[in-house]
């Protein structure tokens, strides 16, 4: 898509358009929006649209808590499940300060600025998301509850799998609202499910990830249900994962994937508080698929970084150990910086573990650095980096380490 601000304003009018949502997110990736009315449109994509920003979590400046919210025309998205007679429609902004500056915690605009750096090297990144969910049951009350909708298993199908016609929703949904789904199918926890996306460029992959939460929540709900998100929701079942595939453009001859592989690894382990940012997330890692090492491989699914088997276009890698409660924006700007990193350095990958870590002996593991095994450890290895301090905002780094 690419739309201008007068043809915003016009599809509006033809269309029966009568509320805008402006979305943005906090500094930890929670969706936020505020609804305009049509006749606003011209002064929000001129001039922008105020709002208190001090209650917003990451944003709260008791001094400076008016920012102005700017509409990316290129994100308009109708939302399928308003009325269609009086519709709404949503956009993406970005943050800006009264003086025009970018909002330092804005970070749709940190992931457009680690865009723009990849270009000058002449690389463009792809990201491709795997979101995985509960469905839980609400109590008679509508409140959540930790109740699975079903008791299927991986990729079972109905009447095990209560989920399927609930996916097939979603999937329908994103589609008119211009999304690309590409599989979705039942995973291995009770009530747990996963859809998968098309790679796309970054800041649209991050869109369609805040916007895919939005719209499982909104179905969930429809159908008398609960939508976790969380890493963790049942202690002794598997954990939710982000998994995000990465791919470079103009990678014909598969020559640079492994250069910006290697610079992930070798930053991983400082870029994971931002890609786990919960004590939550924590709980998930070292078993069932959830990886615990620094190590990567082809088709094992025990690693962190998996190659899996494919050419041309679908080559790419996938990093297992982001889970859902990460901002898609700042975890697809820190991937960009650490690839470009191990682009830059002419980095290699280290020798290849072509071995089943959850069940590998201590012996055996001796070799492998870990992940982060708590938020704590995390932050520490965050506020130590110098790799992070050039990447972030000051600011943006206190907010996670504080």
């Amino acid at each position: 898509m690419d739309y201008t601000a007068d043809e915003i304003i016009e599809y509006c009018q033809e269309e029966d358009v009568k509320f805008i949502r402006l979305a943005f997110c906090d500094a930890f990736g929670g969706q936020k929006n505020i609804s305009i009315m049509p006749s606003e449109l011209k002064r929000a994509f001129e001039q922008g649209i105020g709002f208190d920003a001090s209650a917003v979590r990451g944003f709260a400046n008791e001094a400076r808590s008016d920012l102005l919210l700017f509409p990316d025309p290129d994100t308009l998205s109708v939302l399928p499940w308003r009325p269609e007679h009086g519709r709404v429609v949503r956009m993406f902004c970005s943050i800006k300060q009264p003086d025009g500056k970018p909002f330092e915690c804005d970070t749709r605009s940190l992931l457009a600025g680690a865009v723009k750096e990849a270009a000058k090297e002449g690389l463009q990144f792809s990201f491709g998301s795997e979101l995985e969910f509960y469905l839980f049951k609400l109590d008679e009350h509508d409140n959540p509850t930790t109740i699975p909708y079903d008791r299927a298993g991986y990729m079972d199908i109905a009447p095990d799998d209560k989920g399927e016609n609930i996916r097939r929703q979603i999937c329908l949904t994103l589609e008119k609202m211009g999304i690309s789904p590409e599989s979705s199918h039942h995973e291995e926890g009770p009530g747990q499910n996963e859809i998968d996306f098309r790679y796309g460029d970054a800041l649209r992959a991050a869109d369609d990830a805040m916007a895919f939460r939005t719209v499982v929540k909104t179905v969930a709900h429809q159908n008398g249900l609960c939508a976790d998100f969380s890493p963790k929701p049942l202690a002794d079942k598997p954990g939710n994962g982000f998994h995000i595939n990465i791919s470079v453009k103009e990678d014909k001859n598969h020559i640079i994937l492994p250069s910006v592989i290697a610079g992930i690894l070798e930053h991983i382990k400082a870029m994971t508080l931002f890609l786990n940012p919960t004590e939550q997330s924590y709980r998930r890692f070292g078993s069932n698929k959830a990886p615990k090492f620094v190590s990567w491989s082809g088709e094992n699914r025990s690693q962190l970084v998996r190659i899996p088997a494919a050419t041309g276009e679908y080559r790419r890698a996938e990093l297992r150990s982001p889970d859902p409660t990460a901002n898609p924006y700042l975890a697809f700007t820190l991937l960009i910086y650490a690839g470009l990193y191990g682009y830059k350095k002419g980095l290699y990958l280290p020798p290849v573990a072509d071995l089943d870590l959850f069940k590998a002996d201590e012996q055996a593991t001796r070799g492998f650095e870990t992940l982060p095994m708590s938020l704590e450890e995390a932050k520490r290895a965050a506020a130590s980096s110098s790799f992070i301090a050039e990447c972030l905002p000051e600011r943006m780094i206190g907010i996670y380490c504080g």
